[in-house]
C-alpha cells in the first residue's frame, strides 16, 4: 500500500520541541513501514523523519506566521495542499492519503476527488461550525478519542469510521529515572491546560510543582519577557502569553512553583520519568491526551479532572486518579503513590504503543478504500 501522509506546513517531522500533529506523524510513520505501507510524506523540507518519499512547498516550518493577521498567513496552508493536490494529480500509484491538515485538507482534497482519504481530527471540532456541520461525505475521519466523537457534529459522525488512541514510542522503551519529589504539568502552557488550578493546588498543599512548555511558542524565561516587556511585540496580547502573565506567574516562586520553559529530549524524560504524579487539571474536553500516555510509559501516575478523553485513557484507582472538582483534585493527589508504577508501564505497552496504533490505521485504511469504492459505485 502507498500511502500519503499530509502533516501539513507547519513544523517539521518530528518537530524540534512542542508539536502535537507531527508527533503524532513521527510516531505512526515507522510503524507502518515496519508493516510494509510505502509512506509518502507531505511536509515541510527540513523534516527528517525517515520515509520512502518527501513532498514539500516550504523548506522550513511556517509555525512562526500562525501568529500574523490571517490576511497575511491564508495562503500558507493552501500553497502546501496545492502541492500535495499536484503530486496526486500527477501520479497514480497512491491507494491512500491520511490527512492532518485542519480544514483545508479535506476541503481541497474533496474538492479534487482523487485518491481516497481517511482525516484524522485533532482538534476541538466546534471551532469550525459551518464547515464541520455540513462536512464533505466523501472523506472518511477518525477521532482521536470516542469522547471528541460523541460531541462532534452528526456530520462528522456519520463519516467517522470511529477513534484511534493516540500512542508514544516511550510505551516500547524502558525510561526509568529515581523518583523524585515534585509533580509536572507537561504541555502548551494555556487556559485550557489549568496550570493555574494545579499551581494553586499544590501551593495549598506544600507540594513541590513544575510547570514545563512553552507560551505560544516561546521556551524560555528570556523569550517570555521579551515580549511580555514590549507592548508593540505581535504576541504581547496573545492568550496564552496573557494567560501566563496574569493567571500563573501569581503563582511562581521559584522553589515551590517554578515554570521552567520547553523542555526536549532525555531532558523531558528525566523531568516526567521522576515525577510522583503527572497532573491534567484540564479546563475543557481533551480529545487527545499525548502527555496522559507519556505519563503512563514513564510509570508515572496521572491525576486529573475526569473530562475529555481522559476516562477512556486512566482507569481510576489502578493507572492513575480522576476528580470532579479541585477539591478531589488535592486529595487524589496526596494518594498519588497508591498507583502502581509498572501497572502504569504495562498498560502503556498494551493500548499505546505505535505498533497497536499502526495496526489501527491499516484497519482503517482497509475500511477508508472499501468506503471510497461503495461511495463511487452508488455514484
Amino acid at each position: 500500500m502507498n500511502v500519503l501522509i499530509n502533516a501539513g506546513p507547519w513544523l517539521e517531522v518530528p518537530p524540534p520541541g512542542y508539536g502535537g500533529i507531527e508527533n503524532v506523524v513521527a510516531t505512526l510513520v515507522p510503524a507502518l513501514r515496519e508493516r510494509g505501507v510505502r509512506v509518502i510524506l507531505a511536509s515541510v523540507g527540513s523534516s527528517t523523519l525517515e520515509v520512502d518519499e518527501l513532498v514539500s512547498v516550504y523548506d522550513t516550518g511556517q509555525f512562526g506566521d500562525l501568529q500574523k493577521p490571517y490576511n497575511q498567513v491564508m495562503g500558507i496552508a493552501h500553497a502546501h495542499q496545492a502541492r500535495v493536490v499536484e503530486e496526486l494529480r500527477r501520479r497514480d500509484d497512491v491507494d491512500l492519503v491520511h490527512d492532518h491538515l485542519e480544514v483545508v485538507g479535506p476541503a481541497v482534497l474533496a474538492a479534487f476527488d482523487g485518491p481516497p482519504v481517511l482525516h484524522t481530527l485533532h482538534w476541538d471540532l466546534h471551532k469550525h461550525a459551518a464547515f464541520y456541520g455540513d462536512f464533505p461525505q466523501s472523506i472518511a475521519v477518525n477521532g482521536v478519542s470516542e469522547s471528541q466523537l460523541r460531541r462532534a457534529p452528526e456530520a462528522l459522525r456519520n463519516a467517522s469510521l470511529g477513534a484511534v488512541h493516540l500512542a508514544s514510542p516511550l510505551a516500547d522503551r524502558d525510561v526509568r529515572a529515581e523518583r523524585g519529589e515534585h509533580f509536572v504539568v507537561m504541555g502548551r502552557v494555556c487556559r485550557l491546560k489549568g496550570q493555574h488550578v494545579a499551581a494553586r493546588v499544590c501551593q495549598k498543599l506544600g507540594l513541590p510543582l513544575v510547570l514545563a512548555g512553552p507560551v505560544s511558542g516561546l521556551g524560555t524565561q528570556a523569550d517570555l519577557e521579551t515580549v511580555t516587556q514590549d507592548p508593540y511585540h505581535p504576541l504581547h496580547g496573545h492568550p496564552d502569553v496573557r494567560y501566563h502573565a496574569d493567571v500563573v506567574a501569581p503563582y511562581l516562586d521559584g522553589d515551590m512553583v517554578r515554570w521552567i520553559g520547553a523542555v526536549g529530549g532525555r531532558e523531558r524524560d528525566d523531568l516526567y520519568a521522576s515525577a510522583r504524579a503527572a497532573l491534567f487539571p484540564i479546563q475543557w474536553d481533551e480529545p487527545g491526551g499525548t502527555a496522559v500516555v507519556e505519563a503512563l510509559a514513564l510509570g508515572v501516575p496521572p491525576v486529573g479532572l475526569r473530562r475529555g478523553c481522559l476516562p477512556e485513557i486512566v482507569e481510576h484507582g489502578r493507572t492513575g486518579f480522576l476528580a470532579d472538582t479541585e477539591e478531589e483534585l488535592a486529595e487524589w493527589l496526596l494518594r498519588a503513590d497508591e498507583i502502581d508504577p509498572e501497572e502504569c508501564r504495562r498498560e502503556a505497552r498494551r493500548r499505546f504503543s505505535p505498533s497497536v496504533m499502526g495496526e489501527r490505521y491499516l484497519e482503517l485504511y482497509e475500511r477508508t478504500i472499501t468506503r471510497s469504492r461503495s461511495l463511487r459505485g452508488a455514484g
